[in-house]
């Protein structure tokens, strides 16, 4: 608990260096977190990236084993199951099978517009307040006249930049997570037309 009470000192004594800047980036990065543990969760129970049961299900059809590939297409424990199935039925209905994989590969790309929207603003915002402390630096060394304090000014601008760190250290790892999440549903996305082309057209696996 006494831990708990320091940090939230520090914190309360970050803010109150960086101003109402620092204070709304800390705010986008506690935003952006809980958007990024939303999509690992999303992500984990949709089964993202877990493709062997339909893989298997893909050369069940392939071998002529209809009843088998349907049943495993449907116990598989990803979101791309629904699309195999109706895919092993419906040879026919090639458009739909895209609609519904876009649908299925849409939702799970819910929250990324924000993620980079946080990522973008974080150094922008970091650097208006870099802006407005260096005014304030300079303008106190403007009202201080011969008897300015060199220390003084410096604290300022060491003030001042901090609001630039901070930006940088909330969009550096973000972009990076944001880059995985979209190499991830690239790859689901792959997937998917190759799971849709498989089963309309058995056999293009394995030739």
């Amino acid at each position: 608990m006494i831990h708990l009470y320091q940090a939230r000192d520090a914190l309360a004594a970050f803010i109150d260096l960086g101003g109402w800047v620092v204070a709304l980036i800390i705010a986008l990065s506690v935003l952006s977190g809980a958007v990024v543990l939303w999509k690992l969760a999303q992500f984990y129970t949709a089964g993202v990236g877990r493709h062997a049961p339909l893989l298997a299900a893909l050369a069940a059809s392939d071998a002529g084993q209809q009843a088998r590939a349907l049943a495993l297409a449907e116990a598989a424990p990803s979101h791309l199951a629904p699309v195999l199935a109706l895919a092993l039925q419906a040879r026919d209905a090639r458009d739909r099978l895209y609609t519904l994989a876009e649908a299925r590969l849409a939702r799970l790309e819910a929250g990324f517009r924000l993620l980079d929207g946080v990522a973008q603003t974080a150094p922008l915002l970091g650097l208006f307040g870099t802006v407005l402390g260096m005014i304030a630096a300079f303008r106190a060394m403007q009202d201080a006249g011969q008897s300015v304090d060199p220390s003084v000014l410096a604290g300022g601008i060491w003030v001042a930049l901090m609001t630039t760190a901070a930006g940088l250290a909330v969009a550096m790892p973000l972009s990076a997570i944001l880059s995985w999440l979209e190499g991830r549903m690239a790859h689901e996305r792959r997937m998917a037309e190759a799971l849709i082309e498989g089963a309309l057209r058995p056999g293009l696996a394995h030739g």
